[in-house]
């Protein structure tokens, strides 16, 4: 988008563990990391390839009509269908056989055993596939909390939206536009829980989104072999430029106390953070008991308050400032 401050995410090759412990990881910025090994993945997953590995395990998928998924209004539908069946189907143009259209889009993201209990883990879902692919060695096996399997159709852009974990997006196949906003742009984002509500990142609507523009544009284009660096809390967008399979591995960098032990997705708040979003909904039922005029005053203070008590310095003078 035009009018919107754009910034490349940097790059870094020859990757290895000190290098990413000491001068990207304490960053906290998204980074691409080149020539960190994969494995065997990148020569084998062909569409045959994993189609065959695949074979008959049925999977749920989201397959809609145009190629733009936005999860607020569920433009899309979940269906069922044979792993090796919709390796293909995803990675065709138009299809014989299909649920809406002709050239409806399809998504995968793999689920653990049990969805609503167990996150998603390639060596249990995907057993025959797993040893293809090397976890990079990047973070302590104790906090590995998931590792999910993505397959995309060409062309298939995913909803702009934020994740609680650290997370390595590794891109096994195809090419990936990945668009990212700092967690300090939360405020531009016009956010609906984890997501925001601007669908159209590239032509957004102005009128309804004015102050999108002032959010600051991360971005890159993945190409097969690379890694790109999620921190926790950036938001991602990402557009498929070509059929592509991918992996994102997620790990848990808070105390693990921290965390929902019920979320299986890894995308609910951490639990102080949600003890602090439910005082706030109850200090406001509170200033819903004053009249108008004294409900704005106090809502300002409890804004003032908030930004002197908890923003980021930079980020508390940068508001006080408009």
């Amino acid at each position: 988008m035009e009018n919107q401050e754009k910034v490349d995410v940097p790059v870094f090759s020859a990757v290895d563990q000190e290098l990413f412990e000491k001068d990207i990881y304490p960053l906290r910025k998204p980074a691409v990391l080149k020539g960190v090994p994969l494995g065997p993945c990148l020569e084998k997953w062909t569409v045959d390839y994993l189609a065959v590995k695949g074979g008959e395990r049925e999977v749920k998928i989201h397959v809609s009509s145009v190629p733009q998924m936005d999860f607020l209004h569920k433009n899309f539908v979940y269906r069922t269908l044979p792993f090796g069946e919709f390796v293909h189907r995803a990675a065709a143009a138009e299809h014989q056989e299909f649920f809406i259209s002709k050239d409806e889009s399809y998504y995968l993201r793999s689920l653990g055993e049990d969805a609503r209990k167990e996150p998603a883990d390639l060596k249990k879902q995907f057993p025959e596939l797993a040893n293809d692919f090397h976890i990079p060695p990047f973070f302590d096996p104790k906090q590995f909390f998931s590792s999910v399997f993505r397959i995309s159709s060409p062309g298939l852009q995913l909803w702009t939206h934020y994740d609680v974990m650290d997370n390595l997006l590794a891109q096994v196949t195809g090419r990936k536009r990945v668009v990212l906003y700092s967690p300090q742009d939360a405020l531009h984002l016009y956010l609906s829980g984890d997501k925001s509500e601007v669908l159209d990142i590239d032509s957004p609507d102005l009128e309804q989104y004015p102050d999108f523009v002032k959010a600051r544009r991360y971005e890159c284009v993945l190409q097969p072999g690379d890694l790109l660096f999620i921190p926790a809390l950036w938001f991602h967008n990402t557009l498929a430029l070509q059929f592509g399979v991918g992996i994102n591995v997620f790990w848990r960098n808070l105390p693990l106390e921290s965390y929902d032990k019920k979320d299986p997705y890894g995308n609910k708040d951490p639990l102080a953070a949600l003890r602090a979003l439910q005082a706030v909904d109850r200090a406001l039922a509170m200033l819903d008991e004053l009249p108008d005029d004294f409900r704005d005053f106090y809502a300002r203070r409890m804004v003032l308050r908030i930004q002197s008590r908890a923003y980021a310095s930079q980020l508390a003078e940068t508001v006080q400032g408009k």
